[in-house]
């Protein structure tokens, strides 16, 4: 059981209090949230409220959420390309279509799965039983770089430094129609969206978000090849940003167009730069991956 404290801003504001918790607590459903309020486990300046509580602002909102349950997680054998490994650290280039750690409906196949295999019990314990070593992960359709962590004290190097937005991290990506700008930056605040509950959007109250983007080349069948720099980490956050300007990622079904005629299986989103300061050396470390065959097959028939 941990306790999770909250004081309510100008912004938030009027807001029932299940709304509220579902866009501070981004990994819990509203369900979720409003059956921990029924079990009496949000509090209100100290006195137990029902989910449908209004926020004022000023209010202090204690919620406990209990510890998860603790699950079998499988080691399974994969064929992991690993960028970078030492006592500390391991850096991986995931594929298209893995997802990062278990979940419902995914409790094999997981990056997670593969690197319980490969490092033993050498992954920090920070993020629980499901994400072990986990201090930030890609979309299952985005490809590219992610860091994962060895022990306890690189854990919490890498979480500071992502808490302070010193990680280097840069994405790749296609999106749709010609930006008119070379570049730019989109600071706009992210949460959950209030009309889906299983998409991210911009809202007004939402977490601090900033997205600097520039073009890479303008391709000639009305696409734009782009680089994006992250700021901060956000849930969906470039493919939300950039659909909030209206150029969505080609490929994104949930932000963008349904259906798109290149028969894509997701966005075509890559992580190819991560730079960090090392845990343990406290060097500045920097690494890059290419573009995967799909999208680099892509960029030519675009540009046709």
């Amino acid at each position: 059981m941990s306790d999770e404290k909250i004081i309510v801003s100008r912004e938030q504001s009027g807001k029932r209090m299940d709304v509220l918790l579902s866009q501070v607590f981004l990994d819990h459903t509203r369900s979720y949230l409003q059956k921990l309020c029924k079990q009496g486990l949000a509090k209100v300046n100290g006195k137990q409220e029902k989910s449908n509580y209004k926020c004022k602002e000023g209010d202090e909102i204690v919620l406990e959420i209990p510890a998860p349950e603790v699950l079998s997680i499988v080691p399974e054998k994969m064929d992991l390309d690993i960028v970078y490994e030492d006592s500390d650290v391991i850096l991986i280039n995931k594929p298209k279509g893995m997802v990062v750690h278990p979940a419902a409906g995914h409790f094999s196949g997981t990056l997670v799965n593969g690197l319980m295999y490969h490092c033993k019990d050498d992954l920090s314990g920070i993020n629980g039983v499901l994400r072990p070593g986990i201090v930030h992960r890609i979309d299952k359709d985005t490809t590219g770089i992610l860091i994962v962590c060895k022990n306890d004290m690189a854990h919490q190097s890498i979480a500071a430094q992502l808490a302070e937005h010193s990680i280097t991290r840069r994405y790749h990506a296609i999106v749709y129609d010609n930006l008119k700008e070379d570049e730019g930056t989109i600071n706009a605040p992210i949460a959950r969206s209030l009309k889906d509950r299983k998409k991210m959007a911009v809202v007004p109250g939402g977490k601090h978000a900033v997205t600097h983007y520039k073009v890479l080349k303008r391709l000639k069948k009305g696409f734009t090849y782009i680089e994006c720099r992250l700021e901060t980490g956000r849930t969906h956050q470039i493919r939300v940003h950039m659909a909030s300007i209206r150029h969505p990622l080609l490929g994104d079904g949930v932000y963008g167009p349904k259906k798109s005629k290149y028969h894509l299986e997701g966005q075509c989103l890559h992580a190819k730069v991560l730079g960090f300061v090392h845990p343990r050396t406290k060097e500045y470390m920097e690494f890059e991956v290419p573009l995967p065959k799909y999208f680099e097959e892509l960029l030519k028939k675009l540009d046709d």
